[in-house]
């Protein structure tokens, strides 16, 4: 445990926090407010002093493995893949390929990329962009404005759909995104290609949400919901003009998750690898595709 300095401020604490941390103590938070545990009990139980138990759940100070069950214990949290997962969470270090790109990126797309490694599954809808995961180089480079090292991470972000135990990926763009012609017009063919091709892997699901869609999907916000390893550690991240961030309320989390599920009902049927061929009457998402890259090769 690390001791308070003269005058009560904790040497140690951790002046940047990133989001799996954020979430580890805040998922100890609604542990204890669950069980009804004030914090100075939780202090008493664990030997610790002070402010500690509050800066543990704002996840600036970390917690030895002794009194993580301590406080699992205490919470009674009996789960066995729960506590593995928030044990993990909080033995990992957090570092990875995405760590040489701090002061590069944004600390969103850190986060993300550290949660996109070890995510058992990703959904993610977007209205009028095409998925970062989906882009390709020159696609990435207008949005991006050729910033080299944000376009780099970018397409380091991709490799998770190269791993051979990646997350499955399921997608679901509205046709807006398909039709706004970033680039130009050759920049725009090669990126409908090339979704054309990654909706063919065998875990990629990839869906357009059509101009003609007769029921309003209750979502105008862009969001990525990334599965944890126990569903209670599941997050979302929301995307807005004036920037990112992530949700970890439990509430929250299953609204979106309806959300999806919902826009998966009202969007055209998937790419199927199976059978690649698209519906002549471009009923499916591989033909509408394919027609809006016809559109634009005619221009």
């Amino acid at each position: 445990m690390r001791q308070p300095a003269r005058g009560g401020t904790y040497v140690g604490l951790r002046t940047e926090v990133s989001e799996r941390q954020r979430r580890f103590g805040e998922e100890l938070r609604r542990l204890r407010d669950a069980a009804g545990v004030s914090a100075p009990e939780m202090g008493a139980m664990m030997g610790m002093k002070g402010p500690a138990v509050s800066h543990t759940e704002a996840g600036r100070l970390s917690i030895n493995l002794d009194r993580l069950h301590i406080w699992l214990e205490a919470c009674r949290v009996t789960d066995p893949d729960y506590r593995a997962a928030l044990i993990a969470m909080s033995e990992s270090t957090g570092k990875g390929w995405w760590t040489s790109y701090r002061g590069l990126v944004r600390p969103t797309a850190i986060d993300l990329a550290e949660a996109e490694a070890s995510a058992t599954a990703l959904d993610n809808y977007e209205t009028f962009l095409i998925p970062g995961l989906l882009q390709t180089k020159a696609y990435s480079e207008v949005i991006l404005e050729y910033a080299e090292k944000k376009v780099e991470f970018r397409r380091k972000r991709q490799q998770v759909l190269d791993l051979e135990n990646g997350p499955p990926l399921r997608v679901v763009i509205h046709e807006a995104a398909l039709r706004t012609n970033y680039g130009g017009p050759r920049v725009m063919r090669n990126q409908l290609n090339h979704l054309v091709e990654v909706g063919h892997l065998p875990h990629v699901t990839l869906q357009v949400l059509p101009f003609d869609c007769t029921v309003y999907a209750d979502t105008d916000t862009p969001f990525m919901l990334v599965a944890g390893q126990h569903p209670r550690l599941d997050t979302v991240l929301l995307e807005h003009p004036h920037g990112s961030f992530f949700m970890g309320d439990p509430e929250g989390v299953a609204v979106f998750r309806r959300k999806f599920e919902q826009l998966r009902s009202l969007a055209l049927p998937p790419l199927d690898a199976a059978n690649p061929a698209p519906s002549p009457a471009f009923r499916d998402s591989s033909g509408l595709i394919q027609h809006i890259r016809y559109t634009i090769q005619g221009r």
